[in-house]
């Protein structure tokens, strides 16, 4: 008897193969999304302050995201204060910080090799280097061992693993399909085609269930380590575990539908929805830091034009600049108090101080006066995009 045989045999979802052509034609419109997307995202020119912010934001909700599925309690902006090692938690919570903590380590150590042009390549070595740090430090039950492959059934909800003494000839299997050329769509490019290969190995590892604990965690960062080295943006790479922790009922639902049917053309598409909706926002997110910095650099220009001695002129670049933040128009008493910045430069002055201002900005079309108050004419910066758009960005 063949004994490899036998062992797959005895689990026929895992078939270590996808049917792309069972996927909906609009999954393959959103795939396609998330290719013009992910090439937008990695084009944009941003000020390296807004990028790294930006990467501080997306690291905290991935971070987040991954810890939260599993159980735990810190919130965003708590993971947040630690990648900025500004939180201080007291010792019954420890064990949460370092959850997070090691997760953290592990993605900006794959962001930093991976984008140097280390060759990321999915090996059980690997894996069980992610498991080993994950559970570093964390509590976790007494038959998982960090860093290696189970010796005990375990069962995940309803859904009853492999055995364990078939877990290392599949996570064999598993990495040789996920490095082999089977997920090269011929004529795609890259991302396209690890955007499926990410889902799947993050699936697949879920239905071996390789590990005592950790498992859904190494999952979703074997997921991010594929996405980012494909040329996933590395704030992208995150939304995959961001949306399964959003939609968290529906990720539980959609394994175990894929587990029921042997089927994973559903979960595919779940996910890729996800993906696509957040790099959407991702953009919209990167959209307004352009937006700030072509205004500022847009008043600047309006100014230099402007005959006003450089006091007055400072005052109002700093009053519009500032307008431009807000999402709703500021009634007229509201706009001494913008800022400290603002206030200093009218607490000497008085009310026609501020009237002069006013419709002197209004005479330079930097501003417009609503039944709520004024806002910046930002909409001056999007004269080429469809009068839609415009509607949209203006708030």
């Amino acid at each position: 008897m063949d004994i490899n045989k036998d062992i797959i045999s005895k689990y026929p979802w895992l078939a270590f193969e996808v049917n792309l052509n069972a996927l909906p034609s609009l999954t393959w419109v959103q795939i396609g999304e998330c290719l013009s997307k992910c090439e937008h995202l990695s084009r944009i020119p941003l000020k390296p302050a807004i990028a790294e912010e930006m990467h501080k934001v997306y690291l905290a909700k991935g971070a987040s995201a991954t810890t939260a599925i599993e159980g735990n309690t810190l919130s965003e902006g708590q993971v947040r204060q630690i990648i900025d090692n500004k939180l201080e938690v007291p010792p019954s919570r420890e064990y949460l910080k370092q959850e997070v903590e090691n997760i953290l380590f592990l993605c900006n150590e794959l962001k930093d090799t991976i984008c140097n042009g280390k060759k990321f390549v999915v090996s059980k070595e690997e894996i069980k280097r992610f498991n080993k740090i994950i559970l570093q430090n964390v509590p976790c039950p007494d038959y998982a061992i960090p860093g290696e492959f189970r010796s005990v059934p375990v069962v995940a909800g309803v859904y009853k693993a492999v055995d364990s003494q078939d877990v290392d000839f599949l996570m064999d299997k598993m990495c040789i399909w996920l490095n082999s050329d089977y997920f090269i769509i011929p004529d795609a490019h890259p991302i396209a085609n690890s955007i499926i290969k990410a889902i799947v190995a993050h699936l697949y590892l879920e239905w071996v269930h390789p590990f005592g604990d950790g498992n859904g965690r190494v999952g979703r960062l074997l997921e991010f380590a594929i996405l980012i080295a494909s040329g996933v943006p590395s704030p992208a790479a995150h939304l995959l575990s961001n949306h399964y922790n959003l939609t968290r009922s529906e990720y539980y639902r959609q394994l175990s539908v894929a587990t029921q049917k042997r089927n994973i053309c559903e979960f595919i598409t779940y996910a890729i929805q996800g993906f696509r909706d957040g790099l959407a926002e991702q953009l919209q997110y990167i959209f307004k830091q352009v937006l700030e910095i072509s205004w500022e650099s847009y008043v600047y220009d309006k100014f230099k034009e402007h005959k006003r001695s450089e006091t007055p002129s400072k005052r109002m670049r700093a009053l519009v600049i500032e307008l431009a933040d807000k999402n709703e128009p500021v009634p007229k008493e509201g706009l001494v108090a913008l800022s400290p910045k603002i206030v200093d430069y009218y607490k000497q002055g008085s009310s026609k101080m501020l009237s002069r201002d006013l419709n002197e900005l209004m005479h330079l079309d930097l501003i417009v006066q609503t039944d709520k108050g004024y806002r910046a004419k930002t909409e001056n910066l999007l004269a080429l995009l469809p009068a839609r758009a415009v509607l949209d960005n203006i708030t």
